[in-house]
């Protein structure tokens, strides 16, 4: 197949070119105007993209709760990944937790997979946990091929995934520094963390202050330097907490940082009354940390986005207690318009590179994907989304394909909708429809 575009969104620039694709691999980048109908090689299909639509790489989602088994009610591979596909997130990397058992050991991450296969539209990958006590598993969940690890510092939510402490850091951090695999950490300190008083926002808020993430960071960058290994912060939402991991990477430390699309598009005054479907944890924060949040991406100092996609049931967001509801958003299909609506203006062929940085070619990277995943370029494979970068759309929630519909983005208008998505080369999303189910593989 050939899928050519006047806007195709390559690692070294925005331009006009064909892209020449074999047995689900890109075999090599041509011109606009290049076919590949010389005698040596048979003709193969070809599908023009629109005039002014642009072809980029898939998204690669490092940060995906999709819950099953165990807890399929919340989320679920069919649903988790249907969304994925609308959303142009040909990748998914799932997280150990929320799901019955947690990725904590061999059988658990077998478990996983057993639940998942044949049932995923985009290729999943695994992140195993860290838990006080499992550092004897970490070895053989690497030969099993989990990407990396994550460990909380601070309660996770749920019973099957405790917290660790800076012993059991240290009993995990040689083992993954000697098999090069990062360690995905929740970075809030407990100790500065309080119960809240009453169920309203400001109160949940000051119970979760930036003062937590900054000590948990900075614990992490210790211990980053300490044992030479790859830590990476997840879902930071603080200007202290950007920082500190700017400072840090700047004396040579092994450290990666995430943000998420909530944290660049609401502010604090945002949230009104009893709108739970706002709560997360870390909290979103005042518009001058999402201000920092925005510079730290453009800096460097942050390197990619990704969802934390962590949904739930709709009672358990408790509707006007912000005490009792579950904390987390689900943003799976609706990540690349969000963080698209938010970049500032300029040169969007500068944006178009930097959107396909942040969410595509860095979270590939952290996965250890990057040879395969998160590129436009020869020998990658063909995860390609094409889309209309310039479409206004408003958020109806019950057109979502995510299980439960809830979500802070209703009504919201954003720019940005994805037309096709292309997983391996193969169609699985098609003007607002899924074209070929179960087309996904476990990484």
């Amino acid at each position: 197949m050939i899928l050519r575009s006047t806007r195709v969104v390559l690692p070294d620039a925005v331009r006009p070119a064909s892209i020449h694709i074999k047995d689900g691999v890109i075999a090599r980048i041509g011109s606009f105007e290049e076919s590949d109908d010389s005698p040596a090689r048979p003709k193969l299909g070809e599908r023009p993209a629109s005039e002014g639509w642009v072809v980029s790489p898939g998204l690669v989602d490092t940060h995906v709760h999709v819950n099953e088994p165990g807890r399929t009610e919340w989320e679920g591979f069919d649903t988790a990944t249907r969304a994925a596909a609308a959303g142009g997130v040909t990748t998914i990397v799932d997280m150990p937790l929320n799901s019955v058992p947690s990725t904590t050991t061999v059988e658990a991450l077998e478990a996983k997979r057993t639940a998942a296969r044949g049932r995923v539209h985009v290729d999943v990958g695994f992140w195993g946990g860290v838990v006080p006590g499992n550092a004897g598993e970490l070895d053989a969940l690497v030969d099993a091929g989990v990407r990396g690890f994550k460990c909380f510092l601070a309660p996770s939510g749920v019973d099957e995934f405790p917290t660790v402490d800076e012993d059991d850091l240290r009993a995990a951090l040689p083992i993954l520094a000697r098999r090069n695999v990062p360690l995905l950490v929740h970075a809030e300190d407990p100790t500065h963390l309080t119960q809240p008083g009453d169920p309203t926002y400001p109160t949940y808020l000051s119970s979760r202050p930036a003062s937590a993430e900054v000590a948990a960071i900075r614990l992490m960058i210790r211990l980053s330097r300490e044992f030479v290994v790859h830590v990476h912060i997840v879902h930071v939402a603080c200007a202290e907490g950007v920082a500190e991991i700017a400072r840090a990477k700047a004396d040579g430390v092994r450290i990666t940082a995430e943000t998420c699309p909530h944290y660049l598009t609401f502010a604090a005054d945002d949230i009104r009354g009893g709108a739970t479907e706002f709560k997360c944890a870390p909290p979103i924060r005042e518009r001058r940390h999402r201000d920092a949040l925005r510079a730290g991406l453009q800096s460097g100092a942050l390197d990619l986005v990704a969802t934390d996609h962590s949904p739930a049931p709709p009672g358990m967001k408790c509707p006007g207690d912000f005490m009792k509801a579950w904390g987390g958003i689900a943003s799976l299909e609706l990540s690349r318009s969000a963080v698209w609506t938010g970049i500032a203006p300029g040169d969007p062929r500068h944006a178009l590179r930097t959107l396909a940085r942040w969410m595509s070619e860095a979270p590939a990277a952290l996965a250890g994907l990057g040879a395969r995943k998160g590129r436009i370029a020869s020998g990658c494979d063909a995860d390609l989304v094409v889309w209309d970068p310039d479409v206004e759309w408003t958020v109806d929630p019950s057109r979502l394909q995510q299980r439960h519909k809830l979500t802070p983005y209703a009504g919201r208008a954003l720019r940005g909708a994805v037309r096709v998505t292309y997983v391996r080369g193969e169609r699985v999303w098609d003007d607002g429809e899924l074209v070929r189910p179960a087309s996904g593989r476990l990484l």
